[in-house]
């Protein structure tokens, strides 16, 4: 599965790449096109904007030299090419391929955006590189520039993980952790896009939506709006474990988007102060209304937060652009800064207004509510990512049995909240009829996504369960003299 939806983004991307080359090219099987050379080279000539030397035809002779050229160049970039050998991509192996085509998307694509966000998220620069250990005693310098650019490496991700979480705080509850599990719900993809294009999605109703028709609007509306060419589709990524580098390769996409929006930096400026009024004037509005309402009903409480966030979140898409907009060189400007901790700080605010509403609500709805949150954090939680196994299968374990108690109060929780007469002695409705709905929405929501949870916690678990009997093979794969040696061994088994 995962061989199989790399080839086919890794493949759309460099069709991406490659229509800009005179002529365009494109790419109908990767592991068979590559192998003549000619691929590569023109590859490289679009991204790097260098005339690279090649053989014009396409005997084996000519193919090994041209494919020994793209490799000639990649190493003279500082690229590591290990296991990377002429043979295997004449052959088209597939593992080889895939490996060389990921170094060059993240040498050429992810790393030169990740690079202008560096100073952004203090990142070590590539250019830091050249300053460390230029004395002539330097002959280990070679192992140091590589350790460099690993550690860079983890950074341009790191960056471009940082990034895409910047664009989704801005809309509420859509969190990103991780390039896996995080993109899975379509949610991440439409709140990065209703930031750089704020008014083309409409966050609240896809949180009702499924995976699938969440990531086909994203992909869509990406393709047709944005312009991004559709490297994914549903099936992609609406799994247990999606793959890591092609999620990372589309993101990447989105960056670049934003790179290219036209900023003035005094308009910036002024919208700067804009958005600090509108953020003074909401602060003011809230705390005018926790007030106001102090004594009230909690349907008339939840009724005035309904309203209160329908007009937020109408005048927010105003200043969606200023909010995310990218930093300066070094760091935010003061006002910046100073809008940024506002917006966190009423943000903070509603959130808080909004848990406190969950735990006045009547029971048993409050004690259903405090149930929905903690499946919905568990099913939001990604795998602990644990190097000793036997503390992973210990992990695991718990962590199945904590999920299969409170999924064993599904049925009851559902049928209690569906035959909730909701209202008190006066006829009067005790909760607004939308949280009712909303409520119905999350058990629903959890209902489909229940057996991929127990999946991937299970999956965990099995490769824990593997990692362990490595580790015990491994042990086992040498020789032993003694018998008392050999019967200490299987006792600890």
């Amino acid at each position: 599965q995962r061989e199989f939806t790399q080839k086919k983004t890794f493949t759309s991307w460099i069709n991406s790449i490659l229509a800009k080359h005179t002529p365009p090219y494109v790419v109908s099987d990767l592991y068979t096109d590559i192998q003549q050379g000619h691929l590569l080279l023109d590859l490289l000539e679009v991204l790097s904007g260098q005339h690279l030397p090649r053989e014009k035809g396409f005997n084996t002779f000519q193919r090994r030299s041209n494919i020994e050229n793209a490799l000639t160049f990649l190493k003279s970039r500082s690229l590591k090419l290990i296991n990377i050998h002429v043979a295997d991509i004449i052959e088209g192996k597939p593992s080889i391929v895939l490996g060389l085509i990921w170094t060059i998307i993240f040498h050429f694509h992810i790393e030169e955006l990740a690079r202008t966000l560096a100073c952004t998220y203090n990142q070590p620069s590539l250019d830091c590189s050249s300053a460390i250990d230029s004395s002539p005693k330097a002959s280990r310098s070679a192992k140091k520039s590589a350790k460099i650019k690993e550690r860079w490496k983890m950074s341009a991700t790191k960056a471009l993980l940082l990034w895409a979480k910047e664009q989704c705080s801005l809309h509420g509850s859509v969190s990103v952790t991780d390039f896996k599990s995080s993109w899975r719900s379509g949610l991440a993809f439409l709140a990065i896009i209703q930031t750089l294009r704020p008014g083309l999605v409409d966050l609240e109703k896809a949180k009702a939506r499924s995976n699938k028709e969440n990531l086909k609007e994203a992909f869509r509306i990406a393709e047709l709006e944005l312009n991004i060419p559709r490297l994914l589709e549903p099936e992609d990524v609406d799994i247990v474990n999606p793959d890591e580098k092609s999620i990372m390769t589309y993101v990447a996409q989105f960056l670049q988007y934003s790179k290219n929006l036209p900023e003035s930096e005094e308009d910036m400026q002024e919208k700067v102060r804009e958005a600090m009024g509108w953020l003074a004037a909401q602060e003011k509005k809230l705390a005018k209304l926790l007030v106001e309402t102090e004594n009230e009903t909690y349907y008339q409480k939840y009724k005035e937060m309904m309203s209160f966030m329908e007009t937020f979140n109408q005048e927010k898409t105003a200043f969606l652009p200023v909010l995310s907009s990218k930093r300066g060189e070094a760091e935010l400007s003061e006002g910046q800064q100073q809008m940024r901790e506002e917006w966190d700080k009423v943000i903070s605010q509603i959130n808080e207004w909004k848990a406190k509403l969950d735990q006045m609500l009547p029971s048993p709805l409050d004690s259903i509510e405090a149930w929905l949150q903690e499946v919905e954090h568990l099913q939001a939680e990604d795998l602990p990512d644990l190097q000793d196994p036997f503390k992973a299968m210990s992990v695991f374990r718990e962590i199945i049995v904590i999920f299969k108690g409170l999924m064993d109060c599904f049925d009851s929780h559902l049928d209690t909240l569906q035959s909730f007469k909701n209202e008190d002695e006066k006829s009067m409705p005790l909760v607004v009829p939308e949280k009712l709905e909303e409520m119905k929405r999350r058990f629903s929501n959890i209902r489909s996504t229940n057996p991929s949870t127990f999946l991937e916690y299970h999956y965990g678990l099995c490769s824990a369960i593997a990692n362990e009997v490595k580790l015990k093979l491994n042990i086992w794969d040498m020789k032993y003299g003694a018998k008392e040696s050999v019967e200490s061994l299987l006792e600890n088994w």
